[in-house]
This record gives C-alpha cells, structure tokens and sequence, in this order.
C-alpha cells in the first residue's frame, strides 16, 4: 500500500516558528545591545558629569557670607556745637540698604516670602529637588533655559555672587553652592540675609527701605496686607512695583496672601482682613521720585575719602567706591554748620552775587572755601553760586582751575622772596615804566596804566603793583618761585609751563589753580610759616566700627621741607592785613571812628613823607623807618580791631570779606575764587 505524503505546510510551519524565534531574538539582541550603549553611555555620562562637577562647579565650595560686599548705606557725619555727631547725608550706590536683624523682621514678613517663592523652604537643604526636575524637564521640553525653580537659597546666593547668567553650567553651579551653603547657616541666618539682599524696586534692596519707600514705616510696624505687598515687589519690580501700578502690585499681593492661607500661615478671618485693608503708600503713581542732591561740602569728603581709599589700600577708583558707598562707613567729618550756614546764606541767594550785563545772560560764577589755618579742618565751602540741582557736577571750590590773577603775588614772588632775603617789606623799588629785567624782555604794565616811582615793597603790594612783582620774581628766579610753590605750599595744579615770568608774576597760569590750594597756600602766613594741608575729615569707620581710614591733625600739620619762615609770614600776614578796605556798614560793629582812623593815617603819611626825604639827604634811615612804623600802625589799627572782632565772634564771616570789598570788584582774595562765567 502506498505511503500518503506529508502535508506541505509543515516544512513552512516550522520554518516560520524558526523565523520568528530569530527575529525576537534579534530583536532581544537589538535591545540589548541598545541598552547597554545607553547603559554605557549613561555611566560615562555621569563619569564626565563627575569630573565636570570636580574640576569646572568646584563641589568643595568656600562660600562665606564675610566674603561678600554686603550693601549697606553709608553716612557723612558732623559735630554740632554740643559735640555731638549729626547726620550730614547718607551715601549709597543703586543698593541702597539698611540692615535688620532676624529678630526685627516680622514673621508676616517671613512667611509670606516662604509661601510665594519657597513652600518647602524649611524642609530642603537648600534645593527644592521636586521644583528643580520640573524645572529641567520643562527646558528639556520647551528647549529653553527658563529654569525657575530656585530656592531662597539659590536666590541669597545668586544674589551674593552677582552670578546671574542663564546657562545650565550656572544653574548647576547655584545647586551645588546651595547645598554647601545650608551646611554653614541655618534657616533663621539664611531668611535674615534674604530679606536684607533681595531687591524691591525704587533703588531699595532689603526690606528695610523697601518698608521705608512705600509706607514710611519700620519693618516691624508694617501689617500683614503690608508685608505681602512688599514681598510681591520681589518678582518683577517693573511690574508690582506699586508706585508704577497698584492694580499689578495688588493683584499680586491677593495671591500670596491666598498661598499664605492655603499653607497654613494665616487664619481665614486674617486673609479676608488682609485682602481688605486699603494701602496707604508715601506717593502716588504719577508723582516722581525725588533724588537727594549732595552738597558741595559733601561731593568734596566723598572725593577725598576716595582719593584715601585708592592710596592707601591700593586699590583701583571703582572699587574704592564700592566699599565707600556700600559698605555700612562712617565719615567723620570736619564740617561746621555755622560756618556752612553763613556761606550759604550768600551763595545760594543771586542777589548777593555781582550783577554785571552779560551778552551771554549767564550768571558770574564765584567759589569760596573756609579752613582752619591750624588744624587744617576745611569747615565749609560752597563750589558755585544758585541753589545746586544735581551731583557731582563742577565744584569750583576743589576742582576747577582758574588763573588766580594778583592773588598769586604773595605766594609765588613777595613770600618766597622775603623768604630768601632778597627783600623786606620795607625794601624800595623804583615803579618806573622802563625797567628792562635780566631774565627776559618781557616787562608788564600796571593795571589802570601809571606808575608810582619809588616806593616800599610794602606798598607795592598793597597797590599790587605788576611792575614790581616782575622785578622781585626777576630777583628771585621763576624756577625758585615755581619749587617755592610746589614743595612748601603744595601747589599741585602747576604745570611746567608755568616756570615763566607771567604766570607766576601775574597769576597767569596754564592751567589755573583751585580755591582748595589757595586757601592752604594762604594758611602759612597766619600760622607762623607751617603750612597746613586741609582735609574734610578725620576718620572712616567701617560697619563693624573698625577704623578703616586715619586723618587726623597730626598728619594733616605738613611742613614742607622748613615751610616759611615765620618772620616772613607776619611781615606778608601785616601787609594784607593793613590791606584791608573797610566796609561801609560795619564800622558800628567795631565801635571806631573811621574818619578819625583815616585822619591819623593821612597825617602819618604826610609826616613819612617828610621825614623819607630827610632821611635820604642825610641817610638817616632811622627817622624814616620810625615815621613808616607810625604809618604800620595807623594803618593795622582799624583791620586788627576788625580781625580780632571776627575772632571773637563780634563779626560776621560774610563782613569780614566783605572788608576785602569782594562782592564789589567780583574778585575773591586768598580763599575766594576769581568770579567766572559759567
């Protein structure tokens, strides 16, 4: 019988099941071997990821709170007339801040930051690990580096190191640097520097000045509606700051004071109390914001506490004004309010200023500074005239250059040549129009034309006689003149140029020189010849009330290698003296009878003159030197009373000047600037 034969589908049968066991198993193979690249990749991934953390984030983190300059508002300070220190102006830079300890900081306050920026703020270790996946899957999504989910931590950091770029590096940096962070501080420590780095708008940064700006409060008086008002700000200034726009600023504050509720912080009858308060802030929407205007006294300590900062802790001008302006300093300074008062009382009123035709309509300018010749201690200045609209504008008192004109005569000629012995007051001179001089053709002509003949150096000086300042610095040398200046009068606006007959016979200086320089090149002739740096404050204290910088009268008292001689002061201190022309208004105060003075001084003159001539057909100089010294005497009579008077407070600063009839000729002797157009 025959075989039947075998179907045909089962060759194919199991030629199919073969088929598909190798498929899975390529397919078991295909994902094996896809998960062991993955898996491969993945540990060499974290293997560079452990090395990147290692060698670039720098996981062994020395973050210090002391390492970071903290901005706080620094102060000017004055002493009143009891002794005791006032407040001048606070100085701050854009950070304007006002330190609060933990303890001063509502717990409103607290909480309010805790529910809107960091629910899980005391749970974590200084990363919010649910906040931060999120944060990266939603920019792994979105592919951008919007990452958020920053903890206070994480924000107190940022803030600390200013590192505020959006880059997935810094990101890592921040999480790793907050992690280390919260080994070294604790959540109390961690809140109360929060609440005193974090910016909220109008130039506040800490919660102080924030409470300050908007309700004219201390922190620990605002309420509760008040703190998340506040605290909303953080977010975006630009957009809750509630002097721009209430409806935004409010808004924001309803939804924190909602996640306050549903945390748990505040009670349903406190949300709805909050929810209801009506905010009463210091200024609308519309009004402006006003900026504090420093003074002209204030602008010259800044500068010199500047200037200190650079020299004597070498560092560079922008970091010097980081620690002046945001580092909690104190600044003693040598200002007097009554003196700064009187000043004022002049400079800041026009009517007091020359009222000369101008084609330009502008206003003469003027600047005076007031030093004690003693100490040095500048006690007051004023650097332009008008009420002053902005800062740090041009401070003619310390800055501006200007030719000091005949001023310079007895600091650069008649000084320095007494000093040497080439003249005494007493000395003539013939004033004649043709004198040629040995150094130079150059030969100036007196102002007002004219000359005088022969006469004294003592009334040569007093007329300020050009011809004779040219002969006497002849004599002298322009470059004995210009080293005179620089090395014992500190005289540092000359320039090389100024070794010349004109500039330093007339004032006529390249670049000019500062009231500043003046005034101290003048304090050597009442002083006995030392010449005395002036300096606008004593001492710098730091917050911590460590002395950071020392400039006390002993530093201040500089004799330039033997200074002048303190015979050639007096003899140049009695000439100016005697100089003096008297004010109309204020013989009353000095209780003399001027015509009588002016009598004694005409018939002293005549009886000099009388006895000059004597003296020269018989060289009996004795007669005429004791005629002269009843001429000295008449003439120092009125302006020593006057001067004593202003001593002894009998006289007003203003009238003193005015005996040098500055307000008339628009020319400020010795302390007072030459007026100029602005």
């Amino acid at each position: 019988m025959a075989k039947r034969p075998k179907p045909a589908s089962a060759p194919r049968a199991a030629q199919a099941a073969d088929a598909t066991v190798s498929v899975a198993g390529t397919i078991l193979r295909v994902i094996g071997t896809i998960f062991l690249i993955l898996l491969v990749t993945g540990l060499l991934f974290l293997c560079i990821f452990a090395y990147y953390v290692k060698n670039c984030l720098s996981t062994d983190l020395d973050v210090q709170l002391s390492d970071f300059t903290v901005s706080l508002s620094s102060s000017i300070l004055y002493e009143d007339a009891d002794g005791n220190w006032q407040n001048l102006t606070n100085l701050s830079s854009t950070e304007n801040r006002v330190w609060v300890d933990y303890a001063d900081i509502p717990k409103d306050m607290e909480h309010a930051a805790v529910a809107i920026e960091d629910k899980r703020f005391y749970k974590h270790k200084g990363v919010d690990w649910y906040r931060t996946t999120g944060a990266f899957i939603n920019m792994f999504l979105s592919m951008k580096n919007d990452f958020g989910g920053s903890t206070i931590t994480q924000q107190l950091i940022k803030n600390l190191t200013k590192q505020d770029d959006i880059t997935v590096q810094r990101k890592l940096l921040e999480i790793f640097q907050a992690l280390e962070f919260e080994k070294s501080y604790d959540k109390e420590e961690i809140m109360e520097w929060y609440l005193n780095i974090v910016y909220f708008g109008e130039g506040c940064n800490g919660v102080y000045t924030a409470a300050e700006t908007y309700f004219g409060k201390e922190p620990k008086d605002l309420t509760l509606a008040e703190c998340a008002s506040i605290i909303g700000i953080t977010n975006n200034p630009s957009k809750y700051d509630p002097f721009i726009s209430r409806e935004n600023n409010k808004t924001r504050q309803e939804t924190i004071l909602k996640q306050m509720y549903e945390q748990g912080w505040i009670n349903k009858e406190q949300y709805d109390e909050a929810v209801a308060q009506e905010l009463v802030f210091v200024r609308s929407e519309s009004d402006e914001r006003t900026q504090t205007i420093y003074s002209y006294y204030a602008e010259a300590v800044i500068n010199d506490v500047l200037n200190d900062l650079v020299e004597q802790k070498g560092v560079s001008r922008d970091t010097a004004r980081t620690l002046l302006y945001s580092g909690g300093y104190q600044v003693y300074s040598c200002y007097d309010a009554s003196i700064q008062q009187a000043i004022d009382d002049v400079y800041t009123n026009l009517d007091n200023m020359p009222q000369r035709p101008s084609a330009s309509g502008q206003q003469f300018e003027s600047a005076i500074v007031i030093m004690d010749p003693y100490t040095g201690e500048i006690k007051g200045l004023s650097g332009g005239t008008g009420e002053k609209t902005i800062n740090f504008g041009t401070n003619r008192a310390t800055q501006s250059k200007r030719p000091p004109g005949s001023s310079i005569k007895p600091i650069a000629t008649y000084g320095p040549a007494m000093e040497l012995g080439l003249i005494t007051q007493y000395t003539q001179v013939n004033d004649a129009a043709d004198i040629k001089l040995t150094g130079t053709s150059w030969y100036p002509k007196n102002s007002g034309g004219g000359n005088y003949g022969v006469i004294t150096i003592r009334e040569a000086l007093q007329r300020s006689l050009n011809t004779v300042s040219a002969q006497i610095l002849d004599k002298l040398t322009p470059r004995a003149s210009y080293e005179f200046l620089k090395d014992k009068l500190g005289v540092t606006s000359l320039a090389e140029s100024d070794c010349d007959y004109a500039p330093l016979a007339l004032g006529q200086l390249t670049n000019g020189i500062t009231v500043r320089e003046m005034t101290q090149a003048y304090s050597a002739f009442v002083n006995d010849g030392v010449f005395t740096y002036g300096r606008t404050y004593s001492y710098v204290k730091d917050s911590s009330g460590e002395i950071v910088l020392e400039n006390p009268d002993s530093i201040s008292r500089v004799v330039l290698e033997k200074g002048l001689d303190a015979g050639t002061a007096f003899e140049i201190l009695s000439i100016d003296i005697a100089d003096i022309d008297v004010g109309k208004n204020i013989g009353a105060q000095l209780q003399m009878d001027q015509a009588q003075a002016d009598k004694n001084i005409a018939q002293a003159k005549a009886e000099e003159r009388r006895a000059m001539a004597v003296a020269l057909e018989q060289e009996n100089k004795a007669k005429a030197q004791d005629a002269r010294a009843k001429v000295i005497l008449a003439e120092a009579e009125v302006p020593l009373a006057m001067a004593e008077a202003f001593r002894n407070g009998n006289l007003g600063i203003m009238d003193y000047y005015k005996m040098k009839n500055i307000m008339a000729d628009t020319q400020m002797r010795e302390t007072i600037a030459k007026p100029e157009k602005k």
